[in-house]
């Protein structure tokens, strides 16, 4: 029994000392025959032979175009098979794929592909009201002035882009083997983008030992095998559909099943269905988006037994339900950042129900963790404070910004959160809030967590958003924005009485919205920031 806030992850089980490439070679050897990719949007299915043949070919055509070790290849485009073939592709050659959000407008995507030097770039042709091609030609070569190729997905020709087919070229075995030898697992190879909710996004460089073995690891506590299909729903540019997705099906031999291009709650329950999957990967939002599907109980989900949470802290109803309508009894809830591959803690699938629920889980293999106070020292068991891990999993550090990695790493190799959590005795972890989060009204300090939590024990409430805004008396107030559930009459009246008497007064919300949707990030995280702004621009008009 620890008394400090201090735990450490078993290290019996070795990691994994390869690189991307070398994996994928491996499981093309073991599981040739077996199904490895499902696109349901493109009518794909490969087997990990086919996979593997399909990503010599890109590699070819990477390196035709003097791609070459180290330089920096992007990818826009929403989840398809071409996707994953450019991500094992610029792996399997040590270039470093960049990621980057389809929801980036022309100065988002200005700014990323500079801050990197980007030198190649795969793009879908357009998503959703974005038309890709038309911001890239209205950047052009005076403000990418680095870019030197550009490849377009899909039929169509556009002049200044080549096709993805001509990108796929006779594979050239021994180019790829002699580059192979010339690469380490250390070796940084991803580039992916922090929700910049603060300043510019920040790069994190990710290497093949981070992001493989978070994958290995993850399905390993989920127990996948050959035998497993992994619902992908959520966004490959983002560690949760590319590491914890693609990378622990290529670990594992479990087939990754992409349902759409981007999420929808009837497609992720038709491939469920259609595929037979055994996992489901999703934020919580969007879990409870399924669970709100009024003919959920029509769909045959038998099939479905583990799966991820993670991407934002899950309501207790909602976690239970997953495992009641949704047959998830083995589901997990992961927690982590971009900078730590992304896994740092999970829960396990034997775990009680009171901890599979309540927190998020005991430390993953090979890494450490602690709950550190303002002054860095760790805190005693059961007291909140920052969440602090270290290991093989914390990056190598953001792009061309030592300031902010020296700000985020310290001098001990410990990677700063900025989220609040407490340790129990067991090591079991519960992240309460983000240090930022946390409002401050007249001296007392509101965790918005767990107003949340509270306001979901209402049968009309399908989901609860608590921030503070600004207040001349207090400094801050609490305000709400509520979704209610479909055919509840729920007003903010109703909300107020709920809270009345059940929590202490000064966290009970001074404002509260009844919302049809909630600002969101496209992996499904909900923006405060934006929110706030929003709710005080409206309380500042309602004044004059």
């Amino acid at each position: 029994m620890t008394h400090f806030s201090y735990t450490k992850g078993a290290t019996e089980e070795p990691l994994l000392e390869k690189t991307i490439g070398q994996a994928l070679r491996d499981a093309a050897q073991a599981w040739g025959g077996e199904l490895a990719l499902v696109s349901r949007h493109q009518r794909i299915r490969w087997t990990w032979a086919e996979l593997d043949i399909e990503v010599d070919r890109v590699a070819t055509g990477l390196l035709d175009r003097g791609v070459a070790k180290g330089d920096r290849v992007g990818i826009w485009a929403p989840n398809c098979a071409e996707w994953t073939v450019l991500q094992f592709a610029t792996a399997r050659i040590g270039a470093i794929l960049v990621t980057i959000n389809p929801a980036y407008r022309t100065s988002e995507v200005e700014y990323a592909l500079n801050k990197v030097g980007c030198t190649f770039l795969v793009t879908a042709a357009s998503f959703k009201t974005s038309d890709y091609i038309a911001m890239l030609r209205e950047l052009g070569h005076a403000k990418l002035p680095m870019l030197r190729g550009m490849v377009a997905l899909g039929d169509a020709v556009h002049d200044g882009f080549e096709p993805w087919d001509a990108l796929r070229a006779e594979p050239d075995h021994g180019r790829l083997t002699a580059v192979d030898a010339t690469l380490s697992q250390n070796d940084p190879i991803n580039i992916q983008f922090t929700s910049g909710t603060t300043g510019f996004p920040k790069g994190a460089t990710l290497t093949h030992r981070n992001i493989l073995n978070n994958g290995y690891f993850t399905a390993r506590t989920i127990k996948l095998g050959v035998s497993d299909r992994i619902c992908i729903p959520v966004p490959l540019y983002h560690c949760f559909g590319m590491v914890l997705g693609n990378l622990a099906a290529l670990a594992s031999g479990a087939a990754m099943v992409y349902p759409g291009e981007a999420y929808d709650p009837k497609t992720a329950l038709e491939a469920v269905q259609a595929e037979g999957c055994t996992a489901l990967y999703g934020v919580p939002t969007m879990f409870i988006t399924i669970l709100a599907q009024p003919d959920l109980d029509d769909y045959d989900v038998s099939t479905l037994r583990t799966g991820i949470m993670a991407g934002s802290p899950c309501p207790v109803t909602t976690m239970r339900q997953v495992m009641d309508r949704l047959n998830m009894t083995e589901v997990t809830i992961g927690y982590g950042m971009t900078e730590t591959s992304p896994l740092t803690t999970q829960t396990a699938t034997d775990d009680p129900i009171e901890e599979r629920v309540g927190t998020v889980g005991r430390v993953h293999p090979h890494a450490e963790a602690k709950i550190v106070g303002l002054d860095g020292e760790v805190l005693p068991i059961g007291e909140q404070g920052e969440y602090c891990s270290r290991g093989y999993a914390v990056m190598l550090g953001y792009w061309d910004d030592p300031a902010k990695t020296a700000e985020a790493i310290d001098a001990d190799g410990w990677m700063h959160s900025g989220d609040l959590a407490t340790m129990d005795e067991n090591g079991y972890i519960r992240i309460t809030g983000r240090i930022k989060d946390m409002i401050i009204r007249g001296g007392e300090n509101i965790y918005p967590r767990e107003i949340e939590e509270f306001l979901l024990t209402h049968p009309g409430v399908q989901d609860a958003q608590v921030f503070g805004v600004a207040d001349e008396k207090f400094g801050e107030e609490v305000c709400a924005w509520v979704i209610a559930r479909a055919g509840e009459d729920l007003g903010p009246d109703d909300v107020l009485a709920h809270c009345k008497g059940r929590i202490a007064h000064y966290k009970v919300p001074s404002h509260i919205r009844i919302v049809e949707a909630f600002a969101m990030t496209v992996t499904g995280k909900a923006q405060k920031f934006e929110m706030r702004k929003m709710m005080e621009a409206e309380l500042q008009s309602s004044r004059r």
